[in-house]
């Protein structure tokens, strides 16, 4: 029987594949209208090149950051880079970002390559990032993506489809990333593997383009192939806002809202899975070592020693992270023995979190500032732990060895909680040294 309800996923790939409709587990041919990769472009390159293939099918439709090792921080790393601008000189391609711009996946949104019914694969795990602007987007593989440059093209298999609905309003200092912490604890770092996860509720509602684009993010940790988020005047105000600063795609608020509205989830839409969280219920969280489900309340690692408190990466780089940290510290100091690294997600983060005075306010406190980038996230440089120590991060992964120390623990929270354990030396929530 043909299908007459569907899933925001369901909609967005039928678009793109051409098709009328498409099911779970279906395999499509997806043509991407952007294609993400970064410093794993030359390792890609040589994929590419070895198919006997010499141009891109699609070059505008690549886009390449340098963010992982930037600036590089070994011979190596910036032999990669060279022969990766040597590819992008080569292939003509023009979405390409140097050394400081910034994290791949806040740098597209940043540059209105992302809005409602974009089809991004991407060569990072962490791209369903970009559903939160209402486009679908999702990680893939160094193989996959040499065959999506070779051949603007890749067969993918439709996702099940997860429904979360989160109500209520959250309490003071409680996030968004404290939610997405909540749920992946809840639901396991597998549950949602190789799903499309949709958020809606009115707490989602509330939350600000920033606030939504951690939970996009954060779904990675718990295995989604994609996250959407429901779009509606807070998304299209921020992209038109984008518009506005950046060269990007003159795409109009009416064309964002129609496409949204093409492919708003149908409300007899069957999902594999709902379920319902209320925001009122959870204090702030804590990812401990060395699983991003093993979460605990706040209340329970309260008082942990940190030898180092971390804010930045795609999931918590934005400004209205700094701000929030740069108001918890404000007139502090960093602990002795401690000490608070920043990193901005991206150059336009940078200047308007300097415009506004939180990069001064985090420096009066003793915080060390980087260059926009993923910095020690990955663990290849800019802050790795040394054996034995402890970190508390506003990143979205904390296993063995994930900051480039296996004999290290890191905990994941939200930058407020971050901010405040850099004060106080220890793990505390922010109300405690706030004020």
């Amino acid at each position: 029987m043909t299908a007459t309800a569907h899933t925001f996923v369901e909609k967005i790939l039928a678009r793109n594949a051409g098709l009328p409709e498409v099911v779970p587990g279906q395999v499509i041919d997806a043509t991407p209208d952007v294609a993400l990769s970064h410093d794993n472009s030359a390792a890609i390159s040589k994929i590419f090149y070895s198919l006997g293939i010499n141009r891109v099918k699609y070059p505008d439709r690549l886009a390449i950051t340098l963010d992982h090792a930037a600036p590089p921080p070994t011979t190596k790393h910036a032999q990669n880079h060279a022969e990766i601008r040597q590819f992008v000189a080569e292939q003509g391609v023009t979405h390409f970002f140097e050394v400081g711009r910034g994290i791949c996946h806040q740098v597209l949104c940043e540059e209105s390559h992302i809005y409602p019914g974009i089809v991004l694969l991407g060569a990072d795990s962490h791209s369903p990032h970009c559903g939160a602007l209402g486009a679908f987007g999702a990680g893939v593989g160094r193989s996959e993506m040499a065959a999506i440059w070779a051949t603007g093209q890749l067969w993918l298999r439709v996702p099940e489809s997860l429904k979360i609905t989160i109500k209520g309003r959250f309490r003071p200092w409680v996030t968004s990333k404290d939610i997405s912490l909540f749920i992946i604890g809840q639901l396991g770092a597998d549950g949602g593997l190789y799903a499309s996860v949709e958020f809606h509720g009115e707490a989602v509602a509330g939350m600000t383009m920033e606030s939504r684009f951690v939970l996009s993010n954060m779904m990675a940790e718990m295995g989604a192939k994609n996250a959407w988020v429901a779009t509606d005047e807070v998304t299209f105000d921020w992209l038109a806002n984008q518009q506005s600063r950046e060269a990007g795609a003159a795409v109009s608020r009416d064309e964002w809202r129609a496409t949204s509205q093409e492919l708003w989830p149908d409300p007899a839409a069957k999902y594999a899975a709902e379920y319902t969280f209320d925001a009122a219920a959870i204090e702030p969280q804590v990812a401990c070592p060395h699983t991003v489900d093993n979460v605990k309340p706040l209340s329970a690692v309260a008082g942990r020693r940190v030898h180092q408190a971390f804010i930045g990466t795609c999931t918590n780089g934005r400004l209205e992270d700094l701000a929030v940290a740069a108001g918890v510290v404000a007139g502090k100091r960093v602990a002795p023995g401690t000490r608070l690294l920043v990193i901005p997600a991206s150059s336009q983060v940078y200047l308007d979190a300097l415009k506004a005075g939180y990069i001064e306010t985090l420096l009066a406190a003793g915080a060390a500032i980087g260059s926009p980038g993923c910095g020690p996230c990955m663990g290849n440089h800019l802050g790795i732990p040394a054996p034995g120590e402890v970190t508390i991060s506003s990143a979205n992964r904390n296993f063995k060895g994930r900051m480039g120390t296996p004999d290290s623990e890191i905990y994941l929270s939200s930058p407020a909680v971050v901010a405040a354990s850099a004060i106080a030396g220890q793990i505390i929530g922010p109300e405690q040294i706030a004020g």
